[in-house]
């Protein structure tokens, strides 16, 4: 029924099933993670770069000009297309 790491469900009918099963104690709450975990500290800074790199590159392309575009898009599938070939 939930998504993913204890998400809520989206649907408003499952979400009512879901709230009341929490509440009567039928599915157990999830044990919270220790804040130092070995290798913790490390995924999260991973995902926190991940999450900023997609939000630059759409950023970037706003601030680009059409022809500036144009050229890092050719120089893209010429990259793409070199790997190809071998």
């Amino acid at each position: 029924m939930t998504v993913g790491k204890g998400k809520r469900p989206r649907d408003p009918n499952q979400l009512a099933k879901w709230i009341v099963d929490r509440s009567t104690g039928q599915i157990p709450e999830e044990p919270s993670k220790p804040a130092h975990e070995p290798g913790s500290i490390s995924e999260y800074m991973a995902a926190i770069g991940r999450k900023g790199g997609q939000i630059g590159g759409k950023r970037r392309l706003k601030t680009m000009t059409k022809a500036q575009r144009q050229r890092v898009a050719a120089k893209a599938a010429r990259t793409r297309w070199k790997r190809r070939k071998v």
